[in-house]
Order: C-alpha cells, then sequence, then structure tokens
C-alpha cells in the first residue's frame, strides 16, 4: 500500500497535502478512499498538479458533464496553459476525473486508491527523468535520440499505468492517461 513517505521522497517536504479527517468525514466515497486521502494524501505532480484544494463541503460542489464531483485539486490545464482544470472525484464510486475548464470530465482513475497509485508512479518516474523532468520542459530541443528513449520512458510508464488500472486506458478521447502520455513531447 502507498505511503505518504513514498509520495514525499520524490514530491518532496510540503508537496504532499493530506485531508483532515473531518474534511472528508461526510464525503459520500468508500471509507478506504477517504482514509487514503487522510493518511497518504495528494502530491503536487510536474504538469499535472499545482494545489491540492479539496473542497470542505458536505455535498460535492464541483460542477461536471456528469454531475457534481468533489473536489481535490486546482492546476493549470495540461493541454491549455492558461485555462484552469481541477481533479475531483464522484460520490459513491469514489471514480476520479480530470474536469476540464469547461466542466468536461475525463476519466482518470477508477478510483482514489489508484489515482494516488497513478500520480505517485508518474510523478516518481517524471522527477527522476533527465528527459521528462523539468526546467527546460518535457520535449523541447531533444535529439532524435534522446526523443526515443523519452518515449520510451513514456511507454514504460503507460504500461505501468495500464497494469494497476486498466480503465484508465479504454479509449483515448476523454481519458486523461493516454492522452497526457501520448502529448508529452509536443
Amino acid at each position: 500500500m502507498l505511503t505518504y513517505d513514498q509520495l514525499t521522497e520524490w514530491a518532496g517536504p510540503g508537496h504532499v497535502t493530506r485531508a483532515g479527517r473531518d474534511v472528508v468525514a461526510c464525503w459520500r466515497i468508500p471509507d478506504f478512499m477517504k482514509a487514503q486521502l487522510v493518511e497518504v494524501g495528494i502530491p503536487l505532480a510536474p504538469r499535472l498538479i499545482e494545489r491540492v484544494v479539496m473542497q470542505s463541503e458536505a455535498d460535492p460542489v464541483l460542477p461536471t458533464s456528469r454531475g457534481l464531483l468533489y473536489r481535490l485539486t486546482e492546476q493549470l490545464d495540461p493541454y491549455e496553459a492558461t485555462e484552469r482544470s481541477s481533479f475531483g472525484v464522484e460520490p459513491e464510486t469514489g471514480v476520479v476525473y480530470l474536469v476540464m475548464p469547461d466542466g468536461e470530465a475525463w476519466f482518470a482513475n477508477s478510483g482514489v486508491d489508484v489515482w494516488l497509485d497513478a500520480l505517485h508512479r508518474y510523478g516518481r518516474r517524471v522527477t527522476a527523468s533527465e528527459l521528462l523532468g523539468e526546467p527546460e520542459g518535457p520535449g523541447e530541443d531533444l535529439s532524435d535520440e534522446e526523443e526515443e528513449r523519452a518515449w520510451a520512458e513514456l511507454n514504460r510508464l503507460a504500461m505501468e499505468l495500464k497494469e494497476i488500472d486498466p480503465a484508465a486506458f479504454k479509449g483515448y478521447e476523454g481519458f486523461l492517461w493516454p492522452g497526457l502520455l501520448d502529448r508529452w513531447l509536443y
């Protein structure tokens, strides 16, 4: 099971936010998912999560094309740097979506637990990679050989993510991970 310490190893101290028990106590998601938000927390993730903003209301407040979700984060949209998007969790099921600025909900992961695991694997790989990491930005000024190596890293990451949550790769449009990884170098 994923731990807070594993997230802070790559995200750094102060870059993982745990939910207060009182914040998620009334949320209508499975108890084990609430526990993960409290005990493990949500990491800041390069190009994906810049702020953890967990709502404190008992009822979902994030409007989406799928109905109201509980807000987990707010960040620059991975596809439009001037727009804001959020991650939200669906009541009852615990399914996590990336909510685009227009309210369209893109499937991220089939539950909070696998979403946190996916963020961990993504963040660990991106921060450790010379080719995918910042500050120059992914895909900028890579030689053909470096681009091939970057694609190989992205493919390994995609396989890892698909293994832990096959539902996250059941399509392309409206699915976070396939689109994000495919657009990485562009």
